[in-house]
């Protein structure tokens, strides 16, 4: 005889699996963009070096995975983006004023008050001297950190996300996992992945609200 409760449970989301940047962050790019004019740079400055410029996408390829350290990068940025910037906590600096996202963070703690496994599933861009994570006080919500210079990997290989579902010891169709980059949820999906791409955070919050039935409620 068919047992319908056991397909039934094991298609409700039971884990939530978030990006950090642009997920549990606003949007960087307008302060990058501040940030780089009151350097004296371009407004673009920030993103055409770490996406466009050959050896900033290598520098960041490689802290992202760990073979270079948030200092050595923050040398080797500086020196591309201009001589008179200075190294000192490049990261830090330019990511100062990139504000939390609070509703999301809510959302995330009303999913764990109703029995949700939390994971953390983040392309890193360095812990020390400056750590993003500890900023936006989202570290403790989370039950699983996959931190790609931690592994060693990177979204969008495909190992990275089936690291993190053996953590949170679930199978892919119980979880919904949110990024910002289009290019990071294909192969989530190939797992079976419910995905969300986060637009704006009340668009990531409302979406996350009907797929697991719960209300991000911001504390008064």
């Amino acid at each position: 005889m068919p047992q319908p409760t056991d397909t039934a449970h094991h298609h409700t989301p039971r884990g939530l699996i978030l990006d950090f940047a642009g997920v549990l962050t606003g949007d960087p790019r307008p302060v990058h963009r501040a940030w780089c004019e009151s350097e004296g740079l371009l407004a673009e400055a920030w993103r055409a070096t770490l996406n466009d410029d050959p050896e900033g996408r290598r520098l960041y390829t490689a802290l992202e995975i760990g073979e270079i350290g948030q200092a050595e990068w923050n040398e080797g940025t500086a020196a591309l983006l201009g001589t008179h910037v200075n190294a000192d906590n490049l990261m830090g600096r330019a990511w100062a004023k990139v504000p939390a996202a609070q509703r999301m963070a809510a959302l995330a703690r009303a999913a764990k008050d109703a029995g949700y496994r939390l994971a953390l599933l983040s392309n890193s861009f360095g812990l020390e001297p400056f750590n993003p994570y500890e900023q936006a006080g989202i570290w403790n919500l989370f039950d699983v950190h996959v931190i790609s210079e931690v592994v060693g990997l990177a979204k969008p290989d495909p190992a990275i996300y089936q690291l993190t579902l053996d953590r949170l010891g679930l199978p892919g169709p119980a979880c919904v996992f949110v990024d910002d980059h289009p290019v990071n949820l294909p192969p989530a999906e190939a797992l079976g992945i419910t995905t969300v791409l986060a637009t704006t955070e009340d668009q990531s919050v409302a979406e996350l609200e009907r797929l697991l039935g719960v209300s991000a409620v911001l504390p008064v």
